[in-house]
């Protein structure tokens, strides 16, 4: 069965649905911001336009590129996960994303609660191994869900804790908070939860840590990154 493209009913180009949804996600700009630099570029929009594009199309993109990589991951020897969770004000009101990080600075899931209970760690760990499997050692803060849903797990061994050890965690926190100032914040619960699982996907993506390689590596690597995003949705 041949399968149909997602950019059928629209007038627009692909390649500007998809510039203009990288543009917002990855980079920390507005949606007015987006509109500008498009109409810089001879493409005249109105910034619910992007909205909309990046709620239609974002999560497919996603889901595509989580796609590619879960089977990937699943094969590395050694893996490491370290889980963090950030305070997040929807509406004025205190909620938690938790966000598990491999020891490449791969975002693996991230989940919002308003709690930060055993209830709510044992929910996060059980949909992160859920997709991605299991990992050799969890590296953690010292917030007592962690480890009281480890025992319910059964990984209570494989639990790290440490002053310094989960810096991986808390450095991976800063694109996520870049993107909350210019958004304003956020207003709902599910807005929150599905932006924040796009972002994840297209950070993943486009991460090429370009400290790790020399400026002619990450160049190559660069463009490929480049060249697959605008393959994606290609029937």
């Amino acid at each position: 069965m041949t399968k149909r493209s997602p950019f059928r009913y629209f007038k627009t180009s692909p390649e500007i649905i998809r510039l203009a949804v990288m543009m917002y996600v990855r980079f920390a700009l507005s949606l007015r911001n987006v509109e500008d630099l498009l109409h810089e570029r001879g493409v005249d929009i109105s910034y619910e336009t992007v909205r909309f594009w990046c709620n239609r199309f974002g999560p497919l993109f996603a889901a595509e590129i989580r796609k590619k990589r879960v089977s990937q991951m699943r094969a590395y020897s050694n893996w490491q996960w370290h889980l963090d969770e950030v305070f997040v004000k929807i509406n004025g009101e205190t909620h938690y994303l938790w966000r598990a990080v491999d020891h490449e600075g791969e975002v693996l899931e991230s989940f919002v609660t308003k709690r930060r209970d055993r209830k709510a760690a044992f929910k996060f760990l059980r949909k992160t191994m859920k997709r991605h499997g299991s990992a050799d050692v969890f590296v953690t803060d010292k917030l007592r869900s962690y480890g009281a849903a480890m025992k319910v797990i059964g990984n209570v061994d494989k639990q790290e804790t440490g002053r310094w050890l989960n810096n991986r965690a808390e450095n991976s926190h800063q694109p996520f908070r870049r993107r909350e100032r210019a958004m304003l914040r956020f207003r709902r619960m599910r807005t929150l939860q599905k932006f924040v699982a796009v972002h994840a996907s297209v950070h993943n993506h486009f991460n090429q840590e370009r400290h790790l390689y020399i400026r002619s590596n990450f160049k190559l690597n660069r463009a490929a990154a480049l060249t697959e995003w605008r393959g994606l949705g290609v029937a």
